[in-house]
């Protein structure tokens, strides 16, 4: 029998949340044979690629029929997609990429075949290897503001609610008429999302036996969202090695779990630090970690202001992500602990970000903004504060932003997608 007769399976009708990077795929599948969509699981990968290819194929890796038939005979498995396929979890057989650069040559059309993974690890090296020059890559994170706030019928949400909650789609179900209706409470969803996915993906990346000191380093992390990071003392905190240390990072930042954000690498004639920051790349989940028991607790909570700067990170990089744009962020700190939490370049100039938590400004807030401008001369733009409060304004030459103006500064969602048959997009 033929497998397609077995294996297909039809576009959902179920409405989905608005995803701003939805229009970056659709560019990129005019000028490539290949996308490929990355990101955490559950992030909606698949929603994405099949809502921009709804008259395509889908078949999941993750399955062990599937997976079995396509690796007993690749070329057999592509050469039946004769209008192209969406392949979910490629990382899982990833041996169908050397194939699928030879399938996509020969026919030479864009928007051919949709290729989604969990882990950046070994994903885009063999991609590299595979396709090079061949796909569009994709980083797609949960849920950010802008795309909260553009759904229907999703509440509007204050900051603690918002951090505690987190940005993954699944807690945002629209096919119930409330967010309570579908009876998961966060606590319950990141508790099964560590147990079911990232302790899994560990095990099969790493084969770590000891899940308890795993759990116990994954804890130590999350105390760390915001801070230097001191690899040997992350491990001996956690009675691990610096290499299985450096190791188990490695997994959790291909995994998107985590980010490990690096020093601006030009010193300006001082010596400035060089050791990364840690950061979660979700606050829900990050808050899980930590123990926050609800919107209320958070209010209060001693790590509050690192649990922010970890929401505005992850914002900046859904935001540069959504555009298609690689994350080429930084932060700066120079030797007496002035430091810039957030570092961009942009048309020639330097972009100095400062994260407050508070609600109410204080000009003491420009400190570290004002020092590196006179460090950057000519080269640093305006600093920008992102605040916890309601207002947005300009002080002494520098932006204040409050933190539901900067999750909005992109609301623009993109129209449906229009299908081309011939290019499959």
């Amino acid at each position: 029998m033929n497998i397609l007769e077995t294996s297909q399976v039809t576009q959902s009708p179920e409405a989905v949340l608005p995803r701003l990077a939805l229009s970056t795929v659709q560019r990129l599948a005019h000028g490539f044979p290949v996308l490929a969509v990355t990101g955490p699981r559950q992030s909606g990968k698949t929603t994405l690629a099949r809502q921009v290819f709804p008259n395509k194929l889908y078949w999941t890796l993750e399955d062990v029929d599937t997976r079995r038939i396509a690796q007993a005979d690749p070329r057999a498995f592509l050469g039946q997609f004769t209008h192209g396929a969406v392949l979910d979890e490629i990382q899982r057989a990833p041996e169908l990429l050397s194939y699928l650069q030879g399938a996509v040559d020969h026919r030479g059309i864009m928007g051919d075949f949709i290729i989604t993974g969990s882990q950046q690890f070994g994903l885009l090296e063999s991609i590299s290897q595979s396709l090079a020059g061949r796909v569009g890559l994709v980083e797609l994170l949960p849920l950010s503001l802008a795309e909260m706030t553009t759904a229907p019928n999703l509440p509007n949400f204050l900051l603690n609610d918002l951090m505690f909650r987190g940005g993954y789609p699944a807690l945002y179900d629209q096919r119930r008429r409330s967010l309570s209706s579908r009876g998961i409470e966060p606590a319950d969803w990141h508790r099964a999302y560590l147990s079911t996915y990232i302790e899994r993906d560990v095990r099969q990346v790493l084969g770590v036996r000891d899940l308890a000191s795993f759990e116990r380093f994954i804890l130590m992390c999350a105390a760390r969202s915001g801070q230097l990071l001191n690899i040997q003392a992350l491990g001996a905190d956690c009675g691990i090695s610096t290499s299985a240390a450096r190791q188990w990072l490695s997994v959790l930042e291909a995994s998107y779990v985590i980010r490990l954000l690096q020093p601006w690498h030009e010193n300006f004639g001082k010596r400035l630090v060089k050791m990364p920051k840690l950061y979660f790349l979700d606050s829900g989940l990050l808050c899980h970690l930590l123990r926050v028991e609800s919107p209320l607790a958070l209010a209060t909570h001693a790590l509050r202001g690192a649990i922010f700067e970890t929401w505005v990170l992850a914002e900046t990089l859904k935001h540069r992500f959504n555009q298609g744009l690689s994350a080429d962020i930084y932060f700066w700190r120079d030797n007496h602990g002035t430091e810039v939490d957030l570092l961009y370049a942009d048309q020639g100039l330097l972009h100095p970000v400062e994260i407050k938590s508070g609600t109410t400004f204080t000009t003491d807030w420009l400190s570290g903004c004002e020092r590196f401008r006179r460090h950057a001369g000519a080269r640093s733009a305006p600093g920008l504060v992102v605040y916890g409060g309601d207002s947005s304004f300009e002080v002494l030459g520098n932006r204040v932003m409050s933190w539901r103006g900067f999750g909005k500064r992109n609301m623009t969602v993109p129209a449906e997608p229009k299908i081309a048959h011939n290019a499959g997009v």
